[in-house]
C-alpha cells in the first residue's frame, strides 16, 4: 500500500489475460461507455449510502478499503479524504488514468490499479481489507466469473469486513434483452446468499431508480 504522501507513478498493466466472448463484449461495451460519454453509474456524486457508512451514526473506523469498478475516482477519492487507505481497480484504463488525475487534484493517495474484479491475484491488492465497495461492477460481470470475484474478496476480507454492493435487479419479463446476458441477469439476495460462503447478508434496501435496483449489505464472518 502506497505511503501517504508518496508520489503516485503509473503502474504497468498486468499481463493481459484471455477472455471469452462473453467478458469481451462486457469490454467493449464499458470502453464504449468511456468513449462516448459519462457512464450512468459514474455521476461524480458520492452516494448516501456510503456516505452513511463513513460518517453515520453508526460509522465504521477507517480502515483499508478496496473499491471494485472504481471508474474515475469519486468514491476512493472520498474514502481516501476520510481517513481510508484505499486501493482502486477498474477494467477500464481510461478511468483509472482519470481516477489518478482525481486522486492527485485531491491531495490523496490511491492504490489505482487496472484490472479484472475477478482476478484479483493478478493485481498488487492482497489485503485483508474492512470494507468493500461496489457501485454497479458485481451486476455487469459475466455469471461464470462470479464465484471467482466472491473467492477473492473472500480471501481478502479482514474479521468483520463490509461488503455495500449496488447493484441492478433481474431484467423484468418481457424486456428486450440485452447482448451480454449477465446484464439481464442483474443480481439478487439469494445469489449473493449463495455466491458469499461465511458472509451474512445484513440489509437490503430497494434503489431509488426507475428500474429495480438494490443495495446490498454484507458482513464477513470473524
Amino acid at each position: 500500500m502506497d505511503h501517504p504522501h508518496a508520489i503516485q507513478k503509473p503502474e504497468p498493466d498486468p499481463a493481459p489475460t484471455r477472455r471469452d466472448p462473453e467478458e469481451e463484449a462486457v469490454h467493449r461495451a464499458l470502453e464504449s461507455y468511456y468513449r462516448t460519454g459519462k457512464p450512468p453509474w459514474d455521476t461524480g456524486v458520492t452516494p448516501p449510502e456510503l456516505v452513511a457508512l463513513v460518517e453515520g451514526n453508526a460509522a465504521l473506523p477507517p480502515g483499508r478499503a478496496l473499491e471494485l469498478g472504481c471508474g474515475t475516482g469519486t468514491n476512493a477519492t472520498y474514502l481516501a479524504r476520510h481517513g481510508w487507505e484505499v486501493a482502486a481497480i477498474d477494467l477500464i484504463d481510461s478511468a483509472v488514468d482519470q481516477a489518478r488525475e482525481k486522486a492527485a487534484e485531491a491531495g490523496v493517495a490511491l492504490h489505482l490499479r487496472h484490472g479484472d474484479a475477478t482476478r484479483l491475484d493478478e493485481l498488487d491488492v492482497p489485503g485483508p481489507f474492512d470494507l468493500f465497495f461496489d457501485l454497479s461492477c458485481y451486476c455487469g460481470i459475466p455469471l461464470h466469473r462470479r464465484d471467482a470475484y466472491a473467492a477473492g474478496l473472500t480471501e481478502r476480507a479482514a474479521p468483520g469486513a463490509r461488503l455495500l454492493m449496488f447493484g441492478y435487479g433481474p431484467e423484468p419479463l418481457g424486456n428486450p434483452m440485452p447482448d451480454i446476458t449477465s446484464w439481464a441477469a442483474g443480481v439478487t439476495a439469494d445469489e449473493l446468499r449463495a455466491r458469499f460462503p461465511g458472509w451474512e447478508l445484513t440489509d437490503v434496501t430497494p434503489g431509488t431508480n426507475p428500474v429495480p435496483t438494490f443495495w446490498f449489505t454484507l458482513r464477513r464472518d470473524a
